[in-house]
């Protein structure tokens, strides 16, 4: 197998696994949006809470795995992106780790102001994780001031200017949409019915931020439709999108939610997709020179460590994606409490 080949299947196996993450976590995070304002009292607060307890840190694995296979297979590119965003992914880890603390301890004190402390984290640990991942991949794709030595020459209030703000806000609304789906197959009677009630304007505000960032990203991120003007079997991509995008309010509409999850899956795929068509061959492309740019030729490792992450890549992810499908298997159907519960 070529060097170029090698290179070009980590490519994708990275966006594999953060893909898998968008999906699982999508919906954690998008649970944790909508805690304080769907649930009305105690008792459903905590039926919101355990509707992820068993699945959110089997969920964080695709993650950390995808962490470890950007350092081994692509270093340069793990170095460049973490000392550029080392500000925000510092935020967003105590945003994943206060998510977990708030989960864990909720439940340690039978006190009301207690439980509305850790409610209070759980919502803005949820919401800031969210919004920062999206401010991270709208900065990827609109470019970075990247300079000699692939030193990010910028400051964290350059990573703040609207267009990343627009796409965090579209990831907000996004992994929303996709935990109200999922909290909807997870619960029952008035929870149930009221989150049925708030999917549609959860929907309309996504819809209306995915034209918007679509016409921002066409008039501010012009080498986004290069690989697609250059290879138009691409132009798939951003139709499936929009097709997955409408069906979500058919689904629903036709009393499928189940369907309506999956179309809302393919939705985050779709984008993902999208991004990895625009930023190819790059990771980080520089503004001040595209010399300055991390690409795949100049991020990645050895042939023979590639070579043999493939090898370690094709035993772990079976192993990653057979302990994800029992641990969804083992708790499907609808969420219930019990005295072990959240």
């Amino acid at each position: 197998m070529s060097y170029d080949t090698l290179t070009f299947i980590w490519f994708v196996l990275l966006g594999v696994l953060l893909v898998g993450y968008s999906i699982l976590d999508g919906f954690d995070l998008g649970v944790g949006i909508l805690h304080p304002f769907v649930a009305k009292n105690d008792q459903e607060r905590r039926l919101v809470m355990n509707s992820i307890g068993p699945l959110w840190d089997g969920n964080e694995v695709w993650l950390v795995t995808f962490g470890g296979a950007l350092f081994a297979a692509f270093p340069v590119a793990y170095a460049t992106v973490f000392s550029s965003f080392y500000l925000a992914f510092y935020l967003l880890l105590t945003c994943l780790i206060g998510r977990a603390v708030s989960l864990e301890f909720r439940s340690k004190v039978h006190s009301a102001r207690w439980r509305n402390v850790w409610d209070i984290g759980f919502f803005l640990s949820s919401f800031t994780a969210a919004f920062l991942l999206g401010v991270a991949g709208g900065n990827v794709m609109a470019g970075m001031e990247l300079g000699a030595k692939y030193h990010y020459e910028g400051s964290l209030l350059s990573q703040v200017y609207w267009y990343p703000l627009m796409v965090g806000c579209l990831t907000v609304s996004l992994f929303a949409l996709h935990g109200g789906i999922f909290l909807y197959l997870k619960t029952e009677h008035d929870l149930q019915a009221r989150l049925k009630r708030a999917i549609t304007p959860l929907f309309y505000i996504f819809a209306s931020l995915y034209c918007l960032v679509t016409l921002a990203t066409w008039w501010h991120v012009p080498h986004a439709t290069e690989n697609i003007s250059e290879y138009p079997v691409l132009w798939i991509v951003p139709i499936l999108n929009a097709l997955a995008v409408l069906n979500i309010p058919r689904a629903m509409h036709l009393g499928k939610p189940g369907y309506a999850f999956f179309s809302s899956a393919m939705v985050i795929l779709a984008l993902a997709s999208l991004f990895s068509v625009a930023i190819f061959p790059n990771f980080m492309l520089s503004t001040i020179d595209p010399t300055y740019s991390v690409t795949l030729q100049n991020a990645r490792s050895s042939a023979g460590t590639l070579q043999t992450m493939l090898i370690i890549a094709a035993i772990g992810l079976p192993c990653v994606l057979s302990y994800t499908v029992i641990i969804y298997w083992i708790f499907r159907g609808k969420v219930k409490l019990d005295p072990h519960s959240y």
